[in-house]
């Protein structure tokens, strides 16, 4: 009964995993981790710094490409130091509560990150089909509506879903499968009637990815009808190639989310390198390509990183 009660208490210590077969390589692997969340975070906040200070960025489709990048940095941040703990060989351990924290901003920041993309490809759908309306459309207010709005859906959202772990015996092993804590993880070590969760888990993904990517699809429906009705192929192209860096940002998204949760329910079996690997492109991959693919494919964002990085006398040259 004891051991019982200890396995439920919030200070269970759970045992993350690195890369298992690849220990003695661990300081060697952690150097291209390294190099990853420091591109993403510098990006991220270069990105946050233009739109921030540039006045030619201060429209709708700068404020959401910020709120893109703020939602990146709260998936991917949250993992930083249990990865390099395990990595460095300091310690493999994390508390139960700290277990649940962790795994909260990153389910409910990678919600948020969908609703995220779904804002912006609404902003799309005005700024092609209702280009005189854009501006009154989309207001600042509006866009501050909708960022918070999307944070709310996604955090009380996750809270049904935790708030029922304290409650869970774990006398299993205590050994997750990823240097960081999943939900779908942590569920399969509880010794107990897990549907719920389980039930629960798959209709909110279901919901709220299917609403989101429902509203995706339907936007750019929207957006080819009113592009196939410009008479100039320049026009349609330039165009469509203002919606290019958003499709973008929907597969980095949306198919290593998808491929990991079909790995997590329906490939338990398969190699642990696959999960590891899938778990680490879900949550790494986002914040290092979504800014650098707007930075490429956005006119006004490669000036105002010029405009930041380059002397006077060489941006004049440049630009």
């Amino acid at each position: 009964m004891a051991t019982l009660n200890s396995s439920n208490s919030l200070s269970s210590t759970f045992y993350l995993t690195g890369i298992p077969g690849y220990e003695e390589f661990h300081h060697w692997i952690s150097i291209p981790f390294c190099l990853l969340y420091l591109v993403g975070i510098m990006c991220n906040c270069t990105i946050l710094h233009i739109v921030r200070t540039d006045p030619r960025l201060h429209e709708p489709m700068y404020y959401f490409l910020a709120m893109l990048s703020l939602t990146d940095m709260g998936m991917s941040m949250p993992t930083m130091m249990s990865l390099f703990r395990v990595l460095w060989s300091i310690s493999r351990e994390i508390q139960f509560n700290i277990c649940v924290v962790q795994m909260f901003f990153i389910h409910t920041f990678s919600f948020t990150e969908s609703s995220v993309l779904l804002a912006m490809a609404l902003d799309r759908y005005v700024a092609i089909c209702h280009p005189l309306q854009y501006a009154t459309i989309l207001t600042p207010r509006l866009i501050t509506k909708i960022g918070i709005a999307a944070l709310l859906r996604s955090g009380f959202a996750m809270i049904p879903l935790l708030s029922r772990l304290p409650f869970f015996p774990f006398c299993r092993s205590h050994k997750l499968s990823h240097s960081y804590c999943l939900h779908q993880d942590m569920i399969r070590l509880a010794c107990a009637d897990t549907k719920f969760n389980v039930i629960y888990g798959l209709v909110l993904i279901t919901v709220l990815w299917g609403m989101d990517s429902l509203g995706i699809f339907v936007s750019y429906v929207f957006i080819l009808n009113s592009v196939l009705r410009i008479s100039s192929r320049a026009g349609r192209f330039k165009a469509l190639n203002t919606c290019a860096s958003h499709i973008c940002a929907v597969l980095i998204l949306y198919v290593p989310m998808i491929g990991l949760s079909i790995v997590h329910r329906f490939a338990k079996h398969s190699s642990p390198l696959i999960h590891i690997f899938m778990a680490h492109i879900y949550l790494l991959v986002p914040p290092v390509l979504n800014p650098i693919i707007y930075s490429v494919k956005t006119k006004q964002i490669r000036e105002g990183i010029l405009h930041l990085l380059l002397p006077p006398k060489i941006r004049s040259t440049v630009l």
